[in-house]
């Protein structure tokens, strides 16, 4: 099996465990001199010439891995969307169909209100016992809570049982969720070299797009090969339950990766310096992770918002809002969308690529000027109705959205420190999730009903877009540069040479007080 290169050590700091250990027993002035201390340490770790050569074989297992994850909750997520009509005849007592389908959405809503639990369990977690063996935990959950879902009887089989079971099922996915997408990016962009962050990065919403194609591709083929009956009697679980053998190969990739570079360079430094560790760990609970990281955790907020916002809307209400609002035809619509992600899909490298090359910050600010300058233009143009031109409009949103789907998960792990990662970009990207992406629907359709105004969806986008704005220019350029608190991270020994060469050239005489 391949392996990761290893990393140079650096020289022992003999004062340093000693400023470490004594940290947790001291008031928080003392905290914050730790702190300051410990980003010294890495500040002085980045120049010391330390540069990890990464292993491209391991890179692309993780990139799979790490995407597979993100596919199966997507293909999750396009199964139950697709499903709605069928799950709330199946589930809830027959009547009135509006409130079957409010019932169902009511349990898949549901979710959303244990991410934020999720990214603050799962989160620390994977900052302490590692990346790897969080992640294999929540493929776990994810895989089991949606193959539970295609064995729970019908309501008429065991009545108020039935809705219970599906939505302890819906939690379980939702709780595993918290730690997925903040664990998935993490260790992608720990294992990837800086210069291809981005590129790397974008193969997770590729993920992403391919999972919620396939769900929805499924359901609309069985939709036109079996009866409704067949449908409603059977055939509406066998999406569900094709989590179970995704789940499997899901989890056999992930137990065969090793543990990020970044994260074994943070354990072997706590393994020389047990006291340290033990005092360090008391210290980054949930309240370092919020509190002692709040200005970069509302940047990751802000940056979250307008990504989950815009994704929410183009590809989770607007089919809605093509049918109920448009009175356009509902199975045309679901196709537009299908391939609307389909050419997003064809774009996501290359756009992660760009990324690279010019950096995060210019391409997340075309996508919030181009969302603040063409949400109404292109919502007019879909408002014309024609095929030709709702493709259009939805395509030019689908391409700005582009924009955050491939570089948000390389500048997302970029803001918080090693130490933190996990934790603190799990809790600020489910936090923003559950108050602003998964509401978007809910909030947007609410806000027709009160003006009458149909044109809501792209003012909503273009305030989403002007948030954005605002945490791009304070959020710094992350591009071709490595993560805080790790080496370099190159993929050739000639690549690590020249990257040592530089270091030392650029770092000087270190100063006195960085090693103490």
């Amino acid at each position: 099996m391949p392996t990761q290169s290893p990393v140079i050590p650096r020289p022992g700091n003999p004062g340093g465990s000693r400023s470490g250990a004594a940290a947790a027993d001291t008031d928080p002035r003392q905290e914050r001199r730790a702190e300051r201390t410990d980003l010294a340490k890495e500040t002085a770790q980045q120049a010391s010439g330390e540069v990890t050569v990464v292993d491209p074989a391991m890179v692309k297992r993780a990139v799979s891995a790490a995407a597979l994850g993100n596919a199966m909750e997507w293909f999750d997520f396009g199964v139950y969307s697709y499903l709605a009509v069928t799950l709330g005849h199946v589930f809830f007592p027959s009547g009135n169909p509006t409130a079957q389908l409010l019932s169902t959405f009511g349990a898949f809503a549901a979710a959303f209100l244990v991410r934020p639990i999720g990214g603050m369990v799962f989160g620390p977690l994977g900052d302490r016992i590692g990346r790897q063996k969080v992640l294999a935990i929540t493929m776990i959950m994810m895989a089991v809570g949606t193959f539970a879902i295609g064995l729970i009887p019908s309501y008429a089989s065991i009545g108020v049982g039935a809705p219970i079971l599906l939505l302890a099922a819906r939690l379980v996915q939702g709780f595993s969720t918290g730690g997925e997408y903040g664990g998935a990016s993490t260790f992608i962009a720990e294992y990837a070299p800086d210069k291809k962050r981005g590129f790397l990065g974008s193969w997770l919403e590729f993920g992403t797009l391919a999972g919620y194609i396939g769900g929805a591709g499924l359901v609309t083929l069985m939709t036109a090969l079996l009866t409704t009956e067949d449908l409603h009697s059977w055939g509406w679980r066998v999406p569900f339950l094709i989590a179970g053998p995704m789940g499997i190969i899901g989890l056999y990739l992930r137990m065969r990766l090793e543990e990020t570079p970044a994260f074994a360079q943070l354990e072997k430094e706590a393994h020389a310096k047990e006291k340290e560790r033990r005092a360090a760990e008391k210290r980054i609970g949930i309240r370092e992770m919020i509190f002692g990281q709040w200005r970069t955790m509302l940047l990751c907020v802000g940056l979250v918002l307008v990504f989950n916002v815009t994704d929410y809307m183009l590809l989770s209400y607007m089919p809605s809002y093509l049918t109920s609002e448009l009175k356009y035809d509902e199975t045309d619509a679901l196709m537009v969308v299908l391939g609307v992600m389909a050419l997003m899909m064809c774009v996501q490298p290359f756009a992660g690529r760009l990324s690279d090359r010019f950096g995060r910050r210019p391409v997340i600010a075309t996508g919030c000027v181009g969302f603040l300058v063409l949400s109404v233009p292109a919502l007019l143009l879909i408002r014309q109705g024609s095929l030709l031109a709702i493709a259009l409009g939805m395509g030019a949103l689908g391409l700005l959205l582009v924009a955050f789907t491939s570089s948000m998960p390389a500048a997302l792990p970029a803001l918080f420190p090693t130490k933190v990662r996990y934790g603190s970009l799990s809790i600020g990207f489910n936090i923003s999730v559950s108050l602003f992406g998964g509401t978007t629907p809910l909030v947007v359709t609410a806000l027709i009903g009160a003006t009458g105004n149909t044109m809501m969806p792209a003012y909503y986008m273009m305030g989403a877009a002007v948030i954005g704005g605002i945490a791009v220019l304070l959020m710094s350029e992350s591009a071709r540069k490595p993560l805080p608190g790790s080496p370099p991270a190159v993929e050739t020994e000639a690549e690590a040479r020249e990257a040592r060469k530089a270091l030392r050239a650029a770092r000087g005489p270190v100063p006195a007080g960085s090693t103490a």
